[in-house]
């Protein structure tokens, strides 16, 4: 008698992965290490704070956009190296980021600024302040009772 064998929908899509990265692709450290990382936090609920790694890019390769309440980062790299040796050979390498990250509403998109230092780019969102809650003082100088109350009161 046979046994039922149980249907994997995600087996070939396994098996594709194993082909193309490799079992060991997230946890190799020499590719990890090529991946540019991005953290996003805030400092004390009054500024965002994005820091994208970029090694290996310079100030004149990354661009920064405010576009639609969102804050947008693009970096593009293109060495391009002849080779003197042979006729009409060009080496060329590129890399490239890019990351969309939504802004809060509160967001104080005019003083917004990016610092360059080190292969990281950090660029800060100051939030705009929240206006504190405000008392409103109630007039006159009415008791609690009702004028419906007053009566009862008066006919008894």
């Amino acid at each position: 008698m046979a046994t039922p064998v149980r249907f994997d929908p995600f087996a070939e899509l396994r098996a594709i992965q194993q082909r193309f990265l490799g079992d060991d692709f997230f946890t190799d450290s020499a590719r990890a290490a090529s991946l540019p990382t991005t953290d996003v936090y805030t400092e004390d609920d009054k500024r965002l704070v994005v820091e994208a790694h970029l090694p290996n890019f310079s100030d004149d390769d990354i661009e920064i956009q405010v576009d639609d309440g969102a804050l947008v980062i693009r970096a593009q790299r293109k060495n391009t190296e002849p080779d003197d040796d042979r006729k009409y050979l060009v080496r060329e390498s590129s890399s490239s980021f890019y990351r969309r990250i939504q802004l809060p509403e509160r967001s104080d998109e005019a003083g917004i600024t990016a610092d360059f230092d080190k292969g990281v780019l950090k660029v800060t969102v100051p939030f705009q302040e929240i206006a504190a809650p405000k008392k409103i003082e109630i007039n006159g100088g009415h008791s609690a009772s009702t004028p419906a109350v007053e009566e009862n009161k008066a006919s008894q």
